[in-house]
């Protein structure tokens, strides 16, 4: 095995110039330490006020479980990119940011076991110089592991399931204060179900990560691609990269950019100069075209590591055009063109407050709780600007549009689906709280949001 402590470099650095610092408290103490209004916890995009009395950072586990057994009610918050209450609590918060940091390689194994505190974007490039790659990163590498699980956080790509699918083992301390472990060899389906674990599991200590041999990735963008091209061959257009994006606003006869991540080397199809009728851009793009691309990763298709390609925007830059609230919906890769022209007809109503739109593909998976299980999907994905009020009566217009699709939102993000409705999309919901029982029996971990979305009926 190959053990380094590698947080205190750039990225540690890069990550913490991105994501507001908190005041920590480093003692767990039965007494409340309401926050003053220095210590005003937000999350990435500024709409959500946290509401805990006490946060805490504990700096070893043994100091973890200590306030575990404490505390009677508690979530963990991971960097802070969800757009709703999922990780908030009215009464305790922590973070293991503060635990051990290492990056563990077993060679013979291939894989990594890191912790749970660490953001995708602090491990890529040690595993780059030792030959080895994930095999996907979500649109921006400054998130954290453990909370991109949590909520079945995923890349893109057809032949890629979520970033959870490359866990291969967790540890984590349950309600009672202990150490446990499962792993996909020992536990099964079970293992599978408690990936996508919504925060209720407990607090996840250490994950391993499966890994692949390095490889190199060249992005080309394309713009104005027909609509008419891609309902009639929605699949192939999503298949012609390792990872494909659209992003659009949906306003005109065309998409406004394609992004093309293609393996160099590998089994993608060749760029060319004519994209499904899409033509190849001149000069490095953003998303949101009027903004500047100093921020995104290279494009115009130089070859270059794999974690400085896959995701949208570089480890080292605000990744953000601003405050903004974010939405996600998954359908079936199946109905993907339908859906396209049912978020089509809502054109006017979105136009008002949409930044931009991103649509992704996103293999099946086995985890109970994710919106992709055992299900190939297509993600519509909405930037909106921050109009709470205006942005959740579109959202519903949205849902109730792709109902007959028996869409899924994303966990983390902004809808206004009801819990009985979202409850009866997940075959599993009952194992799954099974599960969550097995290690937190009187519900130590659940919040408001689980409460509603999970139990309330």
């Amino acid at each position: 095995m190959k053990k380094r402590a590698f947080l205190k470099t750039t990225g540690a650095i890069a990550a913490g110039s991105v994501f507001n610092p908190f005041t920590f408290c480093t003692v767990p103490e039965k007494k409340a330490m309401p926050a003053t209004p220095q210590e005003a916890r937000w999350n990435w995009a500024g709409n959500l006020k946290y509401s805990a009395e006490n946060f805490y950072q504990p700096e070893s586990i043994e100091q973890l479980q200590e306030l575990i057994r404490q505390c009677d009610h508690l979530r963990t918050l991971g960097t802070a990119h969800c757009f709703n209450t999922i990780a908030d609590s009215k009464y305790n918060q922590l973070s293991v940011r503060g635990l051990d940091q290492t990056l563990d390689i077993d060679v013979e194994n291939s894989t990594v076991t890191v912790g749970a505190g660490t953001s995708y974007g602090q491990i890529c490039t040690e595993l780059y110089d030792q030959g080895y790659a994930l095999h996907n990163l979500a649109s921006l590498p400054h998130i954290s592991i453990a909370g991109a699980i949590a909520t079945a956080t995923h890349g893109s790509g057809i032949r890629n399931s979520n970033l959870g699918s490359a866990i291969s083992a967790i540890e984590f301390i349950d309600a009672a204060g202990e150490l446990q472990r499962l792993s996909r060899g020992d536990d099964g389906a079970f293992f599978g179900g408690v990936i996508t674990h919504l925060g209720g599991l407990g607090v996840i200590t250490k994950i391993t990560l499966d890994l692949l041999s390095g490889f190199e990735v060249m992005q080309n963008v394309y713009q104005h691609l027909p609509i008419k091209n891609l309902l009639e061959n929605f699949t192939a257009v999503m298949s012609g990269g390792y990872s494909v994006s659209l992003f659009t606003d949906y306003q005109t006869d065309t998409v406004n950019q394609v992004w093309v991540k293609s393996k160099v080397n590998g089994i993608d199809s060749e760029i060319t100069n004519d994209y499904f009728g899409a033509q190849p851009a001149s000069i490095n793009l953003h998303p949101i075209v009027e903004l500047s691309a100093e921020n995104c990763t290279q494009q115009m298709g130089v070859p270059g590591p794999w974690y400085d390609r896959l995701p949208h925007f570089k480890m080292g830059f605000m990744p953000s055009s601003g405050k903004e609230l974010q939405s996600e919906f998954f359908v079936p890769l199946k109905n993907a063109a339908e859906a396209y022209q049912v978020i089509r007809e809502l054109k006017h109503e979105i136009k008002p407050v949409l930044m931009i739109s991103e649509i992704r593909a996103i293999a099946a998976d086995d985890q109970w709780m994710s919106p992709c299980y055992q299900q190939d999907s297509v993600t519509f994905h909405f930037t909106w600007e921050q109009h709470k009020e205006r942005v959740e009566k579109v959202v519903s217009m949205i849902q109730d549009g792709l109902e007959p699709f028996n869409v899924r939102p994303h966990w983390g993000k902004v809808f206004t689906m009801e819990p009985e409705r979202l409850q009866n999309l997940y075959p599993n919901l009952d194992k799954f709280k099974a599960a969550l029982a097995q290690y937190d029996p009187n519900g130590k971990f659940r919040n408001k949001f689980l409460e509603k979305y999970l139990y309330q009926r």
